[in-house]
């Protein structure tokens, strides 16, 4: 409070600082705030002390007996109930089970195209029926002095279910079996189950290693708010809880306005994702000049730009699917994605496309696939010797060079912009709070206060999982041909550690992240060229390494917010990592041995592996091709290295700024947000996340501003019941009717999408006659 009231009173001739007791706010708590007339501003250095806005009139941080953010304070108890238990014989029993089952599926339906996977929303909400039977029916026997059932399902214990469920396959499969597959399938080698256990034991667990040590930074803080964390526990105190407050005249409750969300949003799915499709890809300019190139470009929602005023998505899928939840992150951070969309995808792509820059009128303006100079998708197999599975020289010079849509030419240039713009962002305006973090120095918020109640996990705990994993992929690399030296894993490692604060902070404060698989393709490229298997170890060991610690790390955090023991947390996430790459390695060698013609392209029921298909053609794009085909000087693509120029100064320019002028509004301009915000197109489009920002910020901003007492009580219970609704659809209609290959209805509203340029990928400006080519003559 002291800090505070320093920082203000140094302000005195910007802010009117008013202190009183805000009785009427939604919590019910009686608490000391500070209230800050909203239409007063702040430097950098004291925003972060001045969080977000309450209502029309006031701004408010409550210090001592909730959390300084009311994102925080709506969704997270500040209470505990240190009684309560936590790791029972039937928290671990239903998480086991339920980790096994949502890994088994997972990786099967990965085979699958179109593939789908379990969220962690689906097995939550099957825990709590089956805790609450468990309670119900089990006897209270003791087993070695354990109880058996200790009483009444508890939020604890559903807490660490969650958890389990999240770190073992809340990302769908793992990203190793991805590996595996394009080795065993594509590649035809195929080193065994032990090499298949130590690859995918060490890119889980390391990661799992990264992420606790970080947590004093990432975890301790009230300012690391990891927003989506907001919404599970948003979930968890609504099946628990379920405090009942009127709110902006609304008296229904959190539960039963969730279980009202829920079964519209079921029921909803079924128009947009089976019956009425064209409600998916509402793009109704283009029903209607379903032939006209430029239309189609323009206003398409599939390989088009998405534009105004076409871009109205009427399903959540089509919304949320590729970026989550749009009620989730700060309205700022929405803004700043829009922003992206406007000067990125509706101006300077079009710009290129219009100006045949990289060829792009014979190319589709957005795609994900890649072309050659025929225009045709680019085989591979054209460039490698069937024997030795190496790179072609020759054979590239005669076939053709790689060419790329605008939209996904410029997103590899985005993602070269993202890499340093987080890392001088990071530096600037987090480099303080990051010393002072790892210095405890900051005061602890109410929940950090409530966790001292608990037993902390000693850090060499986590330091020594990392060496024993650290020494499993030596083996890993070293053991098995993959020709990767070790230097090279060390490399990655590095690349994972020093990127992990930067993108786990922007994370955990905007719900974007930081992907860091182009950055490490394109270094291994130059590093070790013609080299896929190892190719595809480091990008997993860089890439997936630090997104596996930024990923335990949120959960440490739900934990945290839910008053999880630290020592009950450690176990769950590693024991149910191990447990749950065994069970995928088991499922994806069952696989082999069960599907007949497994990842053939015309595999009779679907099982195509879509995922292991692409990130083969990315080893040989990367791997073999190699970036300095593609990148160095002379080369098409040359010109998007300046992307990395851009990405570094632009942090610093928003620093001067507001160095200067600390209440510009450059400061809710979030750059490493800016570049990688829209990392999904292609495939996603600008349709997709146009969509995703009109409602973010209508309910981030309008409604929160309006009615900020309803936004506080419904927000995240909107978004976890839109959500959790979406994905047991989703799992009906795939398990019913895709896997047993049952068409969708025909009628117009299936078939009107079906014969526009935009979904059938044909819209392209310059079309050639069949053995024509573009592009450069020589390469």
């Amino acid at each position: 409070m002291e800090k505070i009231r320093a920082a203000l009173s140094s302000k005195t001739n910007e802010v009117d600082v008013e202190e009183k007791k805000v009785s009427d706010y939604e919590s019910g708590d009686q608490n000391l705030d500070i209230v800050v007339s909203k239409s007063q501003e702040f430097d950098p250095i004291t925003s972060h002390l001045i969080q977000d806005v309450i209502d029309d009139d006031y701004a408010a941080i409550t210090v001592e007996d909730d959390s300084p953010y009311p994102e925080v304070r709506a969704a997270v108890p500040s209470t505990d109930d240190p009684t309560l238990f936590q790791s029972t014989i039937r928290s671990w029993v239903l998480g086991l089970i339920l980790t096994t089952i949502g890994c088994g599926m997972n990786l099967l339906f990965s085979f699958h195209a179109p593939s789908f996977s379990i969220t962690t929303y689906v097995t939550s909400i099957i825990a709590w029926p089956l805790g609450r039977a468990w309670a119900a029916v089990v006897p209270d026997w003791k087993i070695f002095g354990v109880s058996l059932n200790p009483g009444p399902f508890n939020i604890k214990e559903h807490t660490l279910i969650t958890i389990m469920a999240n770190v073992s396959f809340g990302g769908g499969a793992a990203y190793a079996t991805d590996i595996l597959l394009a080795q065993n399938k594509f590649y035809n080698s195929d080193f065994g189950w032990g090499f298949d256990l130590c690859a995918i034991w060490s890119t889980q667990c390391i990661g799992f290693a990264l992420g606790g040590i970080a947590r004093r930074v990432v975890v301790f803080p009230a300012g690391a708010i990891w927003p989506s964390n907001l919404v599970t526990a948003t979930f968890l105190t609504n099946m628990h809880i379920n405090e009942n407050h009127p709110a902006n005249g609304w008296k229904i409750s959190r539960l039963a306005f969730f279980l009202t969300i829920f079964t519209c949003s079921f029921v909803w799915y079924w128009f947009p994702g089976y019956i009425f499709q064209a409600l998916s890809y509402f793009s109704w300019i283009t029903w209607i000049k379903p032939n006209n190139v430029i239309i189609n470009q323009l206003f398409g929602s599939n390989t088009g730009l998405g534009l105004f005023p076409n871009n109205i998505a009427l399903d959540w899928n089509q919304i949320a699917g590729y970026i989550g939840s749009p009620l989730i992150p700060p309205a700022g951070t929405i803004a700043t994605i829009f922003l992206s969309i406007i000067v990125i995808f509706w101006i300077i792509v079009p710009a290129i496309a219009y100006s045949n820059v990289w060829y792009a009128q014979y190319l589709p303006i957005s795609s994900s696939d890649s072309y050659d100079r025929f225009g045709a998708q680019y085989n591979v197999s054209k460039i490698i010797d069937p024997v030795t599975l190496t790179f072609n020289e020759a054979a590239y010079k005669e076939y053709s060079p790689l060419f790329l849509s605008s939209t996904f030419a410029i997103s590899y240039g985005l993602s070269f912009a993202s890499i340093l713009a987080t890392i001088m962002h990071t530096i600037l305006f987090h480099g303080r709070d990051i010393i002072t973090q790892i210095r405890m120095k900051e005061k602890p918020d109410v929940h950090m206060r409530l966790m001292k109640s608990y037993k902390e996990v000693p850090d060499w705990w986590y330091f020594i999982v990392f060496l024993i994993f650290f020494g499993l992929s030596i083996v890993t690399i070293r053991v098995w041909n993959t020709e990767m030296p070790i230097w090279a894993l060390v490399i990655a490692l590095l690349i994972a550690i020093v990127f992990l604060l930067p993108v786990a902070i922007i994370y955990s404060l905007t719900n974007i992240a930081v992907g860091l698989n182009v950055v490490t393709e394109f270094i291994i490229g130059y590093m070790l060229p013609g080299k896929p298997i190892a190719m595809m170890f480091f990008k997993t060991f860089g890439y997936i390494t630090n997104n596996q610690a930024v990923t335990f790390a949120q959960d440490m955090k739900l934990g945290h917010y839910m008053k999880i023991a630290p020592r009950n947390v450690f176990w769950a996430q590693l024991i149910a990592t191990i447990w749950g790459s065994l069970v995928q390695i088991a499922v994806l060698r069952w696989g082999y041995g069960s599907i007949s013609d497994l990842c053939s392209s015309d595999q009779k029921d679907g099982y195509t592996c879509p995922n292991g298909r692409v990130f083969f053609n990315a080893s040989i794009i990367w791997g073999v091709i190699g970036p300095q085909r593609q990148y160095s000087a002379g080369q098409t693509y040359n010109g998007l290295l300046y992307f990395f120029i851009v990405g570094a100064l632009t942090p610093v320019f928003n620093y001067l700024v507001l160095l200067k002028w600390p209440n510009s509004p450059i400061r809710y301009l979030n750059w490493p947000v800016f570049f990688s915000g829209t990392g999904y197109i292609p495939p996603a489009t600008a349709y997709n996340y146009s969509s995703y920002c009109a409602v973010g910020l209508f309910f981030g901003w309008y409604v929160k501003r309006k009615w900020f007492h309803w936004w506080t009580k419904y927000n995240y219970s909107l978004s976890a019941g839109m959500d959790i609704g979406l994905a047991w659809s989703s799992l009906i209609i795939f398990l019913a009717l895709y896997l047993t290959n049952t068409a969708a209805p025909s009628w117009w509203g299936n078939n009107v999408i079906l014969g526009t340029m935009d979904m059938q990928a044909t819209a392209i400006r310059v079309v050639l006659p069949a053995g024509e080519p573009f592009g450069p003559t020589s390469w």
